[in-house]
Parts: structure tokens; sequence; C-alpha cells
């Protein structure tokens, strides 16, 4: 977690020894609360111990580190590529939602500015805040700031609004466009979908259901008149919903971010 050099030096002048050279890494690998750092010193008096070896703890922990770090990494390569990480058949993907219909696994994100609101059981009002986390007692803890709130046993909620608004959810949209490079299927050049022309289209010249998008109104054109579609298809002038003349890959979408295709998405190297 990394922290502003104001709370830095703050931190620092209020830590026991913080006026010492050898706090400072400690401080930048992250932040502790107060009963953990309790512990950290408490851990570190059992150290010292003659019968223990604080090399051999600290490899421990960085194995364990490892394996997390490496187990978190295989989760989100499968999630990328369009599977479950617990059943491994096809995830549902939006833009700030991917859901299992095999399994019912799921993961979504939250607002970051907006805030969430908790309603209560039997109309007993609400419980507003800046983020909301459902622990794994199934308690609710209500964060405004860096505080907790409230705390809501699972008995006491009936369900969590999540307050999205227009400006957040169009700054995300922005974002999500900034890390990807879509490339036009015709002219291979990078395709811009806030640009006007840009195209995606669902067409099928065999049994499979494709998806291809186009930078421009004319490279269009000319993907269309090279390839046309069956006859009794007429994939480019017919909607998908309803049509059960191929082998779907994708879902019934209007034309918008959600429906990029995955073929021409690629990570935009930094």
């Amino acid at each position: 977690m990394a922290i502003s050099k104001k709370l830095y030096e703050l931190i620092r002048k209020q830590t026991p020894g913080g006026d010492g050279a050898g706090s400072e890494p400690a401080l930048k690998e992250g932040l502790l609360q107060s009963d953990q750092r309790e512990q950290l010193e408490h851990d570190m008096q059992i150290l010292d111990d003659d019968w223990l070896s604080e090399s051999d703890i600290r490899k421990e922990a960085s194995q364990q580190l490892r394996e997390a770090a490496e187990s978190s990494l295989r989760r989100l390569q499968v999630i990328q590529h369009g599977r479950c990480p617990q059943c491994g058949e096809g995830l549902r993907q939006h833009l700030f939602a991917s859901v299992c219909d095999a399994c019912g696994w799921y993961v979504y994100d939250t607002p970051r500015n907006s805030g969430v609101r908790v309603h209560l059981a039997g109309g007993g009002g609400v419980v507003e805040g800046d983020r909301a986390y459902v622990v794994k007692s199934g308690a609710v803890l209500v964060l405004r700031g860096d505080a907790v709130a409230a705390r809501v046993p699972p008995s006491a909620f009936s369900w969590i609004e999540y307050l999205w608004n227009d400006e957040e959810l169009s700054q995300r949209n922005k974002e999500v466009l900034d890390r990807l490079t879509i490339i036009c299927g015709w002219c291979s050049k990078i395709a811009d979908p806030e640009a006007d022309g840009f195209h995606i289209c669902q067409v099928a010249f065999g049994s499979t259901q494709e998806r291809y998008c186009f930078c421009s109104d004319e490279c269009f054109e000319a993907f269309r008149k090279m390839y046309p579609s069956r006859v009794h298809r007429n994939c480019y002038e017919r909607s998908c919903v309803g049509c059960d003349l191929c082998t779907k890959r994708y879902d019934d979408e209007s034309e918008g971010i959600r429906t990029l295709a995955k073929d021409y998405i690629k990570e935009r190297r930094k």
C-alpha cells in the first residue's frame, strides 16, 4: 500500500523508534493497524529466541507469498480467457462483472466514489458509507473513509445497493478503452470505438458466428463487398436476436464497449 509523504512523516514520528533509519523500509512495504503492529513486535520477539531461526521463518513466509501470487495469477489468467476459475465453464463477461451460469461463481466491481447503501431487514432504514464488505461470517462492514462506521450482522440487513452514477460509469468506460487496443478487421489498423464510423458486426460465413470490428464506414463496406453473407442468412442486415441459423459464439448485445470481440482486443503495451 503506497502512502503519501506527509502521512509517512506523521507515522514515522508516532512510531516508537520511528526517527531511526531502520523504520523507513518497513513503512514503505505497507501500513499496519495498531493491533497488527503489536503482533509484529511480538512475532519479532519470538524470532529473537535462540531456538528459532529468523532466516528460516522469512524464507517460509517468502515461499507462502510466492505460492499465493502464483495461485492468484493462474486464477486471473483463466478469467482473462473467459473461463470460470472454479468449474472451467465459459463466463458471461460484462464490463464490470463476470458470472458463471454453470456453477454460480461471480466477481464484480463496485463504485469507487459513489458509495453504498445497506438496506436493513424489516424496513429498518439504511446505513450509508463509502464502501461495504461482506466478510466470511456474513456480516457487512460499512466504511466511511478509512474507518469502519458500522458492522451489520447477517440477520440485520436485506440487501446492498451500489450507488453508481453516470460520471463514474463514463470514467470507468474510458479507463477500459485506454487499456485496450482494437484492431480493424479490414485494414488491421488500430480502431477507436468512440470515433465516427466505428462498426461491430456479427456474421456467420460457415456454421459458426464470428464478430468483427471496423475503424470506418469504408472498411466496413469493403469487408461486406469482399465477404458477402449467405443469402438465406443475410447476417449484415438481420439481428442475431431470435436467429438460429448458426452456432452462436457471442451473446446478443447492441453496439457498445461490452460487445468488443476478444479476437480483436489485446492489452496495450506500455
